[in-house]
């Protein structure tokens, strides 16, 4: 019995740790998001350009997809059928920081 509770403890503390690491990588990549001046051509809750509004995105797309279209814009865009007004610009970052900014997009569920 105290075998199974020290396991059971373990994971609990194994997740918690992960549940951190996650809210530390959420608050980075929001913190990336106006560093890189995104809200320039894409809008949260009411705030930054009309553009291309990024609320509810997470349930719109994977985080490959929110990866990809960080990483190759042109290349997502040419998979759509109906081309967007204004074309999304590259910005180079390296790939941690991406994983940073589409943790934090994938939070943005409504």
């Amino acid at each position: 019995m105290t075998r199974v509770m020290m396991t059971a403890l373990a994971v609990m503390m194994c997740v918690a740790s992960l549940g951190a690491q996650d809210a530390k990588k959420i608050a980075m990549g929001k913190d990336l998001y106006q560093k890189y001046a995104c809200e320039k051509c894409h809008q949260i809750a009411g705030k930054g350009s009309k553009i291309s509004p990024l609320d509810g995105i997470a349930a719109k797309m994977t985080a490959d997809e929110m990866k990809q279209w960080i990483k190759d814009p042109d290349a997502m865009t040419a998979k759509l059928a109906k081309k967007p007004a204004v074309k999304m610009k590259k910005v180079e970052m390296p790939d941690p920081e991406v994983d940073a900014i589409v943790a934090y997009l994938q939070t943005l569920k409504k």
